[in-house]
């Protein structure tokens, strides 16, 4: 492999192949790969999928949907032989029953506390909306559970530059009071294909093959 700079790197390991590796909804089907691994969180519809997809310019590797609350599983996806990436349950739940709610919490909890691989979650924040009760509920989780994490909004495309603006200052005020928080906020749409190569570079850093200089 030719020298590459680190966005080049980047760009090169989201082209790799990314294959599904399994989904998971019981606590004692957790498993263990040995790879450095990353998770997506956010509200149900928030675009987890559809950024999932842009990062690996992929059409259809994570299942998109307009229902929401489709994803309820952890469903986990190897990207080359460097990371796990695993796509989480969407929070909101409008439609799901109260139990299966409450045994996908218990399931992301268990996860992230007992997940030493995990080395950054991602909060997807819909841009149109900003931070509501169950982001900052989710973020107090992962505060508590010591795992670093950066928020990203989505669907940036969707409103105008002066509400994207004051958004992100809002968001940016908030996110400096957690302590778990990592300080720089992302800005992507999916659809636009804005901020996928910035995001795609925070998260490559994470690997051990990322370049050195």
């Amino acid at each position: 492999m030719k020298l590459m700079n680190k966005m080049e790197w980047a760009n090169w390991l989201f082209a790799q192949e990314c294959t599904f590796l399994r989904g998971v909804e019981k606590l004692e089907d957790l498993p263990e790969y040995g790879f450095v691994e990353i998770a997506f969180a956010g509200r149900s519809n928030v675009g987890k999928s559809s950024l999932i997809n842009a990062l690996t310019n992929r059409l259809t590797l994570a299942r998109t949907s307009n229902t929401p609350g489709r994803t309820q599983q952890l469903n986990f996806f190897q990207l080359h032989n460097e990371m796990i990436m695993v796509d989480m349950p969407g929070y909101g739940y409008a439609e799901a029953p109260k139990t299966l709610v409450e045994q996908w919490q218990k399931l992301i909890r268990h996860y992230l506390l007992g997940r030493p691989t995990l080395k950054r979650t991602y909060v997807l924040i819909d841009s149109r909306h900003g931070l509501k009760v169950n982001d900052l509920a989710m973020m107090k989780m992962l505060d508590e559970t010591a795992v670093s994490y950066q928020v990203v909004l989505t669907k940036t495309d969707k409103i105008s530059v002066p509400a994207l603006a004051r958004v992100q200052a809002e968001t940016q005020e908030k996110i400096v009071k957690h302590g778990a928080a990592f300080p720089i906020l992302g800005i992507t749409s999916s659809e636009k294909r804005e901020g996928i190569e910035a995001l795609r570079l925070e998260i490559a850093k994470l690997c051990p093959g990322f370049p050195s200089a």
